[in-house]
């Protein structure tokens, strides 16, 4: 047996079996089933009696004795197979919701059997539903921790349930010894006290006892975040070897003229750190490639003009891409208005930019007289040529596929420095291992006199006190948002929702000029009530997620969204960004109803309680998953077996030292101790699907 034989060899399957589970399962070869885990473990070591189960309640247990009396009741939704169980002490309901006529000639009745579920207590009987059970066959020697496998009704038919799987991991796990090797480095796994590869898939599946699941656990996890953070780190590395890029060594008159005449503030300590570190990658001959993170209102945007300005003094052009029209326009405007007294030419391309002021924009890219290019997606079109494009600056880089991106790089022949910046806080967990191939700052404060924004959860009984707060507000000279939910399903349910409270709006804040901005609107009639309330003339904003991003109003003190719950928290604290953008204290209110859900009331606390874009990126990771986080463009991204980037943070932490200083010592895997960790990895590079993908 070798880890490529076919599963159909295997004792107890054949061709038709194999077709079968590879095709539910995936499962082609022995490397696969070895791969395939439990996804939990029956514990053996304590069976309960019916009569201990009250301190029990809502938690998986095992238990031993008869079933019987099984029938069938109701009809339609309320159809349902029940019987009783009993084990001398007491008796406990059993019942299965929408089961097939089948299930009723494979649960034996009249003879002891183990079951195992989750117990509930329901009009003063105790019940389970959906219970695992399994004939009462323990021997002596078998393991008290008994490894249950993912399944599916389809494969249960076939008797492919646990006990075949357990029965099949047996049969391979007993040729372990020949198939397994170690593929870490020995003085790794003295160092962080790792068990042995061969010993943590035995221990995996067949756990002797729980110190040595939980031990092959830790070599598992370990193993899948080495090798994650080594593809990673080789990419990195061949990046800082091969990657030429334009040297910046000079610091010379427009960076020094802005920085001691035109800096409307004191840049933070983390604006300065930040902007040391892009220096320094900037002065060498390779392609700096640097992910810069700061939360809404931090200053990034002043860090992005001071390194085009260094751009400029080395004789090269800059572009910064983002990725809607509204945010593209926010930076423009907020670049110019810095360059306002200054001879630096900054043009803004956009789908709406007019075909003559288009072709000034191209002439003047060409001839080298347009030093700074703001744009959407346009900068990418072939038209689009520079003279010599040093930098190039992406904002929110998670919005732009990895085409698009690479064809910036196409637009000088040594291709522009590199800084990607975003406003979404990345837990540090994603960072470490999605953004390893990029050097990380981060900006972690806001501007001097920036005072934080104070959030409140309010509910609709409390809806007049936040009129009358938000009336006190307007008289201040200050300016509101009102926000409502965009939900894809049904626009037009959003749209009802907007004008509705747009009515109700404009009947409480009478006399009081209100702009109202949604998904329907034409991109001219948008823009224009945009500029009314940026200008001051408007008051009052109501307004669906488009205002998200790209709105700066340093008057607007007051965010008040509506049916709050409806949001994902990092919408909710990009939309809270909106506002505390001046001197004033800024207010955000959470409306919601009376009911809510228990995640969604965790988000509502969480955002009370913290400002902190970090501490709330953590949470929503531990409620979405990091899938969800990375975004449409890295869908279906995460396929780690063991590994959870939610609770695994030492873990990555510990494999990214670990590599660093691998690729320092031997970059090329020269040294006899590393080839049988550069065999294994080329093997996992071939072996596509079997470790998480990168788009």
């Amino acid at each position: 047996m070798t880890l490529e034989t076919s599963i159909e060899y295997i004792k107890g399957i054949g061709q038709e079996r194999a077709v079968l589970i590879n095709s539910v399962l995936g499962i082609k070869t022995v490397e696969d089933f070895l791969y395939f885990f439990p996804n939990r473990y029956l514990d053996r070591s304590k069976v309960y009696k019916v009569n201990e189960i009250q301190a029990q309640e809502s938690v998986e247990i095992l238990m031993k004795g008869k079933i019987w009396d099984l029938k069938e009741l109701g009809t339609g939704k309320g159809h349902r197979l029940t019987a009783k169980f009993s084990d001398g002490t007491g008796t406990l309901d059993l019942v299965w919701f929408k089961f097939s006529k089948w299930l009723m000639n494979q649960i034996p009745q009249n003879t002891e059997v183990f079951i195992f579920g989750r117990v509930n207590h329901f009009n003063g009987y105790w019940s389970m539903s959906h219970p695992e059970i399994e004939l009462d066959e323990q021997k002596e020697n078998d393991n008290y921790l008994r490894p249950l496998y993912p399944s599916s009704e389809k494969l249960i038919k076939r008797k492919l349930n646990h006990k075949f799987f357990q029965n099949t991991l047996k049969i391979i796990c007993t040729h372990i010894p020949q198939l397994i090797e170690e593929n870490i480095p020995e003085n790794i796994i003295q160092r962080h006290q790792l068990m042995s590869r061969p010993l943590a898939f035995l221990n995996i599946h067949f756990p002797q006892n729980y110190s040595y699941y939980e031990a092959a656990q830790k070599r598992l996890k370990f193993e899948e975040a080495f090798f994650f953070q080594l593809r990673f780190g080789l990419k990195k590395q061949q990046h800082k070897t091969h990657a030429v890029g334009h040297p910046f060594p000079i610091v010379g008159d427009y960076f020094n003229h802005f920085y001691q005449n035109s800096l409307p503030f004191e840049l933070t300590l983390a604006q300065k750190r930040v902007l040391k570190e892009i220096r320094n990658d900037l002065k060498k001959n390779r392609q700096m490639n640097r992910l810069l993170q700061g939360d809404v209102g931090s200053g990034k945007t002043m860090v992005a003009l001071l390194t085009m300005l260094l751009a400029m003094d080395n004789g090269f052009q800059s572009c910064l891409m983002a990725p809607t029209e509204i945010l593209a326009t926010q930076h423009y405007n907020g670049i110019a208005d810095l360059l306002h007294d200054s001879p630096i030419q900054v043009k803004l391309l956009t789908g709406s930019t007019k075909a003559a002021e288009r072709r000034k924009i191209h002439q003047d890219l060409l001839s080298g007289a347009l030093s700074i290019l703001v744009g959407t997606h346009a900068v990418l079109e072939k038209k689009v040529e520079f003279k010599n494009l040093g930098l190039a600056i992406i904002d929110e880089q998670h919005r732009f596929g990895v085409a698009q991106r690479a064809s910036l790089w196409s637009k000088n022949t040594i291709p522009p420095h590199i800084l990607v910046m975003t406003a979404t806080p990345i837990p540090r967990t994603l960072a470490m291992s999605f953004y390893s191939d990029l050097d990380v700052s981060v900006i972690d404060e806001l501007p001097l006199g920036r005072k934080p924004i104070i959030t409140a959860h309010r509910k609709e009984r409390d809806r007049i006190s936040v009129y009358q707060f938000a009336k006190e507000e307007l008289k201040k000279g200050r300016q509101i948002y009102f926000v409502y939910p965009l939900i894809e399903e049904s626009e037009s349910l959003d749209y009802k929702n907007l004008m509705e409270g747009f009515e109700q709006i404009a009947h409480d804040f009478q006399g009081i000029p209100i702009s109202m901005v949604h998904g329907k609107m034409k991109p001219e009639e948008k823009d224009q009530q945009m500029k009314e309330f940026v200008a001051g003339r408007t008051k009052i904003m109501v307004a669906t997620t488009v205002i998200e991003v790209g709105v700066n109003v340093p008057n607007a003190s007051v965010m008040v969204i509506e049916s709050a719950e409806r949001f994902g928290l990092s919408q909710l604290h990009q939309l809270r960004g909106r506002v505390g953008r001046g001197a004033e204290q800024s207010y955000c209110i959470l409306m919601t109803s009376d009911k809510m859900s228990q995640e969604s009331r965790k988000r509502i606390k969480t955002m009370c309680d913290t400002n902190d874009g970090f501490k709330i990126s953590e949470v929503d990771m531990q409620l979405r998953g990091p899938g969800d986080l990375l975004g449409t463009q890295q869908s279906g991204v995460i396929d780690f077996k063991q590994l959870d980037l939610t609770k695994d943070g030492i873990i990555i932490q510990q494999t990214k030292d670990a590599v660093e200083q691998l690729l320092m010592q031997d970059p090329l895997f020269l040294l006899p101790q590393h080839q049988k960790m550069k065999a294994f990895f080329i093997h996992q590079q071939k072996k596509k699907g079997h470790w998480s993908k990168i788009s």
